[in-house]
């Protein structure tokens, strides 16, 4: 896209769908946070060491949860077992996981007062990194706007209402990250 089809209003919608990424990712990133249920999102993501390259789990093994109090893993290849094993007990989650020569399971225990409150202070860690997330694409976005005031592509009072409305589309987008850590909190706080 050229400087000349840039537009305030292009910005905008660009910015929009960069924070809405952003708000996305953060969401995504919530469902790897223990609250006390056996979920698979819980251990699908943590990389292993699987034959020289870091692997997602859920690339090299099928992840099911028999119940609400554990998660079982299936590896496709019986010699990536103990590489998941270890790297699931050097998780941050604090897992202990068990094999059966075929089968990892791996108990969640409920969730102590101190591990809550450890669950909350990452909590607060990744609403902070999406809002930071968030606050970058403003400033890129600001960065833009700027660049068509000073070229006169746009006058100053078309620049304003356009910054205007990036500060209230960021604001919308923290707010988001917000109420959702929130809503996450009480579910890790709930006993």
């Amino acid at each position: 896209m050229t400087s000349k089809d840039l537009t305030p209003e292009v910005v905008l919608s660009e910015v929009s769908v960069k924070m809405d990424r952003a708000v996305d990712a953060f969401k995504r990133d919530l469902t790897q946070l223990r609250t006390g249920r056996a979920t698979p999102a819980l251990v699908e993501n943590i990389e292993v060491d699987y034959y020289g390259s870091m692997t997602p789990l859920k690339q090299i093994a099928s992840i099911s949860t028999p119940d609400a109090r554990a998660i079982m893993i299936q590896p496709w290849d019986t010699k990536a077992l103990r590489e998941i094993e270890k790297s699931l007990m050097t998780s941050e989650m604090g897992f202990n996981p068990s094999n059966d020569g075929s089968t990892i399971t791996v108990p969640i225990p409920q969730l102590t007062a101190e591990r809550r409150q450890e669950m909350v202070k990452l909590l607060k860690g990744k609403m902070e990194d999406g809002k930071v997330s968030v606050r970058n694409v403003r400033r890129d976005g600001l960065e833009s706007l700027r660049k068509l005031e000073k070229a006169k592509s746009i006058s100053q009072d078309d620049g304003r209402r356009a910054q205007d409305q990036l500060q209230k589309t960021t604001d919308g987008h923290t707010k988001q990250i917000d109420e959702t850590g929130s809503a996450k909190e009480a579910e890790i706080l709930q006993v």
